[in-house]
Parts: C-alpha cells; structure tokens; sequence
C-alpha cells in the first residue's frame, strides 16, 4: 500500500499558520509529501525544503491575485497537489490542520481495510475546532465536525468548492462549473485537530482578512480592515467548550509560545433562539441535527 500526503500553503509564516506541524504530523503515515507553495515572501518555501526530508516533493505555483470567485482557488491549489499524487491513497491535510501521533494506529488499519473495497471512495474523520486558545474548541453546528480526508487519488475525484472536501466528477475539468456527486465513504476513529481560529488576536486578523480577498470586492475588505483594525474579536462566538485531552506532540513548542490571553465567557454569546435548542438537543443526545454532509457514509 502507497500513501500520498498533499497540502498548500502560502506565506505560511506571514499569516502564522501550523504548516510545518502539519507536515511534521503526517509523513509517518506517508510514503510521499506533495507539498504546493504559491509565491511566498516570507521564507515558507525555505522551511519546507529544510525539513530535508525525502518524501517531501514542492511544487511551486503564482497565486491568481484577482481571483475571488467564492474562495476557489483553494480549491484550484489543492487540485495541483492532488494530481501529482501517486498513491493507493491521498492523504489531504490543509495547513492547519494535524493530526495526533494516538491515531495513527486506526489511520492506518482503516486504508489496509478498505484498500482493496473499491465501494469505499473516502475516509473521513472527526474534527476538533479549536477557537481562541488551545484550551477551547467550539463544538456546534458551527463549524464542520466531520469532512473526508483521506481519498482515492482517481481522476474523477476532485477537490470541493474551496477546497471544503471533495466529490466525484463527470468532467473534472470542469469542477468549478460542475455540482459533482459526493462521495462514498468510511467513518474511521481519528481526528483531525483544526487550528484555523487560534492565534494573537492581530494575526488573527489579518489571515482572515487575506482569507476574504478570495471571496469578497475591495469594498467588503476595507469594512473587515476597519472593524477588526484592533485585532480579531473572539468574543463573537456562540458557545464554546474546555478541552480536556491532549494536542499534538508536534503542535508543544507553539502551545508554549502563546503570546496572548484569551478570556471566555459564556454568559457572552450569539446564539439565536434556534441555535440554542440545537445544541441543548445535541448535547442530550449527542447529535447535530440538520447539519450539512457532504459525503455519504456507508
């Protein structure tokens, strides 16, 4: 069995993303790392190649600057990456996402089982949203607690929208056009620990600033420039909850150097009516009703 890893990144230390952790997390579970850095300006290429490891192969690309057609070029970017895949497997992690060296065991028993049951065209796994801090995760609907990470690398099978998951094309040349049928896939015990939302509130900011130029006129930027000039505001959440398990070996050294204090209050939220008898209905039973899935789990 051959696994291939893929990933982009951009100006990874500018907009201060876990991109080495991310890697770092994953190439014992693979036999190949495609690694797709667009033009970076702030040595993120350099650090990749001085991880000096053979199963790391860049692939340099120009980011379209006026591109901001609902964040698909991340989509596009992760498409390049998974072209050059050769794998029984490909193995997609974003760049702040990692995985915990405890699931590696189950990640790698789930692709040995299913490997030769074509009907299983994806693996997906469960999510930990952390928001704030380290200690802090946000459980509701929310954010997305399941999505496909692990698919096989065919020619049908293209990154979704941006780059959110993926789906199966008739066409996939034209997967920006195209609504695609989701995929068929397998729940397996790992999870991926997604950073996406913890950092000094100014980095905060300013990735997701650079995050909206993918999807918004100068117009939207300048008011989101405007609002958060201050840094990111991580009061304005619905309702978060204590992490109580452990993160990442690879993810110690950043945890460490937290330069920030993040006070939570939950009597401090924004959660509508409805949103709040969801999540009393979630935590009763567990499950997040009327979610949107896009897979179909056999």
């Amino acid at each position: 069995m051959k696994v291939t890893a893929f990933s982009f990144i951009r100006n990874g230390f500018i907009y201060d993303y876990p991109f080495i952790e991310s890697i770092q997390s994953v190439l014992p579970l693979c036999d190949e790392f495609i690694m797709v850095i667009g033009d970076s300006i702030d040595g993120t290429r350099e650090a990749v190649a001085g991880l000096n490891n053979p199963k790391i192969r860049i692939i340099d690309t120009v980011w379209d600057e006026t591109a901001r057609q609902k964040g698909l070029i991340f989509a596009q970017q992760s498409n390049i990456g998974l072209d050059y895949c050769t794998g029984d497997w490909a193995f997609h992690i974003q760049a702040d996402e990692v995985i915990h060296e405890k699931d590696y065991p189950a990640i790698k028993k789930a692709m040995a089982d299913y490997l030769n049951d074509s009907s299983v065209e994806g693996l997906l796994f469960h999510f930990t949203n952390f928001f704030g801090d380290y200690k802090h995760y946000g459980p509701s609907r929310r954010f997305h607690n399941k999505e496909i990470r692990i698919i096989r690398p065919l020619p049908s099978i293209r990154s979704y929208r941006d780059s959110q998951g993926f789906r199966k094309y008739n066409e996939p040349n034209n997967f920006l056009e195209e609504k695609g049928e989701k995929l068929h896939v397998k729940q397996i015990d790992a999870t991926i620990y997604h950073y996406s939302f913890v950092r000094n509130p100014e980095k905060q900011a300013k990735k997701v600033i650079e995050m909206a130029k993918r999807y918004h006129d100068d117009a939207k930027l300048h008011e989101l420039a405007e609002r958060f000039k201050k840094g990111w505001d991580f009061s304005e959440i619905d309702v978060l909850e204590q992490f109580k398990g452990t993160h990442p070996g690879v993810m110690q050294s950043r945890i460490n150097s937290q330069d920030w204090v993040f006070d939570y209050k939950p009597i401090k939220n924004n959660m509508s009516i409805k949103e709040r008898v969801l999540y009393a209905i979630q935590k009763l039973t567990g499950k997040q009703l009327f979610t949107y899935k896009n897979y179909r789990v056999i």
